[in-house]
């Protein structure tokens, strides 16, 4: 088994590494370390230089500027002129298309890295057998690999990826093929697997639920440039800017203007008036940036949904922070409704509501804030 994360040496180290097209700066001054036994994610939307960055450990791609190492071995340094092509770098690599070949069998698809390394015949069948046992496919070594589903040429491609023992396995977006059924069980079949095997992951995706759920770290990605670097909970729970905070999961945003702030230190308190048709009502969270949020300010108040305590309009709920607002839209989704829930004049937010009760379409409801699950940003 490998180390636990944080413990033990570092697998993979970027260091100011760049790659332009053009004018284009796909990747701007990347630095990122990557630890023995870690699932460390690249997340970020569609052209955010998290593709280009996976290319240029995997040496398809030459850096302009900066360097990677690999397990304390240079293989790439724009000032050095050096550079380690994709075979001498001992990494496994499973693509978005599997390219799992048609005309060989599983069995020919896992040992053909293997036979380019020259191992002896029994050693390949002895590893192969033991890694399609690995992940359920024994006894399928006979057959072709056109007769595969698609979570089969998963399995198949990561076993083919892994038969020969990588340093480092590279993961590029490799669910996004299968249905979201199948996605959800691969994410926890190659979670349970890389536990098991203790192996080092380096993962793609522009899917914030398969970052949060199998990472270990994620480097979320913005313009060619790393916005922030955390474990999933401390990103979705703390961002350090707006766009890692829009970026993971959802947000109800309200704009205000501070009335009382105790400092401009990060999780210092912050009382915000509200704007436009919810003038009148105050809420209190804690500031997020460090930027000043002095009296009078334009202010941006932020809750995650989940948050947001949902109640009947009943007037003896108390004088907790709070808001009104009226279902203007109900949907029944089997484990919850979602609702849209007017506040004031057209500023509509989506909730979800527990089935433990029945709520209906023009129903009056008190939304709790809690001020510890508030953020206030400046505007």
């Amino acid at each position: 088994m490998g180390a636990p994360p944080g413990v033990g040496e570092t697998v993979l180290a970027l260091d100011r590494v760049s790659k332009r097209y053009g004018e284009a700066a796909a990747v701007e001054s990347v630095s990122l370390s990557i630890r023995r036994g870690e699932v460390f994610t690249l997340l970020g939307p569609s052209g955010c230089g998290k593709t280009t960055t996976l290319r240029l450990v995997a040496g398809l791609e030459r850096p302009d500027a900066g360097e990677i190492t690999l397990r304390d071995r240079l293989v790439a340094s724009a000032p050095r002129r050096l550079f380690v092509p994709p075979n001498r770098r001992n990494l496994g690599m499973v693509f978005q298309s599997y390219a799992v070949w048609p005309h060989m069998t599983v069995f020919e698809n896992v040992a053909y890295p293997l036979a380019l390394r020259g191992l002896a015949k029994a050693a390949v069948r002895d590893r192969v057998a033991r890694v399609l046992d690995l992940v359920g496919l024994g006894g399928m070594e006979a057959r072709p690999g056109t007769l595969l589903s698609g979570g089969q040429m998963q399995r198949l491609a990561l076993c083919r990826a892994l038969v020969y023992e990588p340093d480092l396995l590279l993961l590029d977006e490799p669910f996004s093929n299968l249905d979201a059924k199948l996605r959800e069980q691969m994410r926890v079949e190659v979670k349970l697997l890389q536990r098991r095997l203790g192996i080092t992951v380096l993962f793609v995706t522009h899917d914030q639920v398969e970052a949060l759920s199998l990472s270990d770290r994620i480097a979320v990605m913005q313009r060619g440039r790393v916005e922030q670097v955390g474990a999933p909970r401390a990103l979705y729970e703390r961002p350090t800017s707006a766009f890692v905070r829009d970026f993971l999961g959802q947000t109800v945003v309200l704009a205000g203007r501070v009335i009382e702030s105790a400092s401009a230190r990060v999780g210092e308190s912050v009382t915000v008036a509200m704007n436009g048709p919810l003038s009148g009502c105050t809420l209190a969270g804690r500031s997020a940036a460090a930027a000043p949020l002095a009296p009078g300010a334009a202010a941006t108040i932020t809750i995650r949904p989940e948050d947001i305590r949902v109640a009947p309009d009943d007037p003896g709920s108390g004088d907790a922070p709070h808001l009104l607002g009226t279902i203007d839209a109900l949907s029944f989704v089997g484990d919850r409704y979602e609702a849209r829930v007017a506040l004031g004049g057209e500023h509509c937010i989506v909730l979800r509501l527990t089935r433990t009760r029945e709520w209906r379409e023009g129903e009056r409801v008190r939304l709790g804030f809690p001020p510890e699950m508030v953020s206030v940003w400046p505007a």
